[in-house]
């Protein structure tokens, strides 16, 4: 941790280091993870913008971006120079998805770094073409916290109403996914990195939901209909929503995020639960509305684990307390336990290697102080001696880990342990 941190980042550091006064694993954990994305990922641009890199790759993903400093929004209520910074990111993302909202990741400058030579419609600015309904949710969600923080509204401006519409338009489409013209193929790698059906994805009924060729994890949806990032789509329609009516006042525009929140919404409760013989109605991850599912949890958000963190329904509602159970237990396959942890983690990385991003999300959806506090036990166990964060590790064995330098990780833990201190981020659904 350096000392050209801001001021309001020092304090905020301080307070931590007041509440876990006896804990120095903690302390030194959350000063460096908090301290992390500011140091190493934040890239000021001339025009006032701001390009956030996930870490370990130098492009900027429409979703790390907007995770990695969600929980700046907590000092940029004090500190302009913060709230400047985050406004920037904002910006950003809304003139990315401009250019092209089925993008998941873009370069800081239009010199046509890509990750690979995928068969899709790529442009100089694009890093990566994966289309994902997470990568269009969390620009909206940053900015409508961002509004609920601050009180600004200058953000609302015409590149954001105009992202918003490619949003919308491109959700619309992709309620008919067999009109779009969207597609991706890339050659000789894992079967998770390339849609199937010649790069258009699996065949899908009519639902409501919106199709999605991949999960936040960039890996490829085996079924179109993506159950927790269609509820993520819920809950920023709602946003647009409000922000339409109260900072816009565009009429139609709230219209429109009505109409098409209720259809998603209706597709959700019709097509996206299941009867499970153990745990009784829990919602699936995918579907097709050809009578398919796919039962699991991913350790990348949104996640059906974090439902009530992205606020589509309370910890108390009962389909997400079966599904918590489900997720949580040896049914998920994505579910391992060991000597050192237990948790969520994925198919993008190896077998018996669960995500520090997925003890977070596991915390903060915690409904009691024990598990809270086991969790941060968890964590305190498994960084490897680092005092950062990683992607994956191993269940047995928390030295073999997947990422040493992975930015949404440790703002993720920020965030956790900044909940467990009483500091909710204004506006975000788990606030008290």
């Amino acid at each position: 941790m350096g000392n050209n941190l801001p001021e309001s980042m020092k304090s905020m550091i301080e307070k931590v280091n007041e509440r876990f006064s006896e804990d120095e694993k903690v302390r030194t954990m959350f000063a460096n993870c908090f301290s992390n994305t500011y140091e190493t990922t934040i890239r000021s641009q001339d025009d006032g913008t701001t390009f956030v890199i996930t870490g370990d790759i130098p492009a900027m993903w429409l979703r790390d971006s907007a995770a990695q400093v969600r929980p700046y929004l907590l000092l940029a209520e004090s500190d302009t120079f913060v709230a400047n910074m985050i406004q920037g990111v904002i910006q950003k993302q809304m003139e990315f998805i401009v250019h092209d909202p089925y993008a998941n990741a873009f370069n800081e400058t239009a010199d046509g770094s890509r990750f690979n030579d995928d068969e899709t419609k790529m442009s100089p600015l694009i890093w990566e073409r994966k289309y994902e309904i997470d990568s269009l949710c969390y620009p909206v969600q940053l900015a409508y916290l961002f509004w609920k923080t601050t009180g600004r509204t200058n953000h609302f401006n015409n590149t954001f109403h105009r992202a918003v519409q490619e949003i919308i338009d491109t959700w619309v489409i992709e309620q008919n996914h067999e009109e779009s013209e969207y597609h991706f193929v890339r050659h000789n790698c894992e079967p998770q990195d390339t849609l199937s059906h010649d790069g258009y994805g699996a065949p899908i009924g009519y639902t409501g939901m919106t199709w999605s060729g991949f999960r936040p994890s960039d890996d490829a949806c085996k079924l179109g209909y993506l159950v927790p990032s269609n509820m993520f789509a819920v809950v920023v329609l709602e946003y647009l929503q409000e922000i339409a009516n109260d900072v816009l006042k565009v009429k139609e525009l709230a219209e429109t995020a009505l109409q098409l929140k209720n259809d998603i919404n209706q597709g959700i409760q019709e097509y996206g639960t299941v009867e499970h013989p153990e745990f009784g109605t829990i919602y699936a991850y995918e579907t097709d509305g050809l009578g398919n599912y796919v039962l699991m949890d991913d350790a990348n958000v949104p996640s059906l684990l974090s439902i009530p963190y992205l606020g589509y329904c309370s910890t108390e509602d009962p389909v997400y307390k079966n599904t918590r159970q489900f997720v949580l237990s040896d049914s998920n396959p994505y579910f391992y336990a060991g000597d050192k942890a237990k948790g969520i983690g994925s198919p993008h990385t190896p077998e018996n290697y669960i995500w520090h991003i997925a003890l977070a999300i596991e915390g903060m959806t915690a409904t009691t102080e024990d598990e809270k506090e086991r969790i941060l036990e968890i964590f305190k166990t498994t960084d490897a001696e680092t005092n950062v964060m990683h992607e994956g590790f191993h269940v047995d064995d928390p030295h073999l880990f997947t990422r040493a330098w992975f930015s949404w990780a440790n703002s993720m833990f920020s965030e956790f342990v900044l909940t467990q201190c009483g500091k909710h981020v204004e506006g975000s659904p788990l606030k008290q």
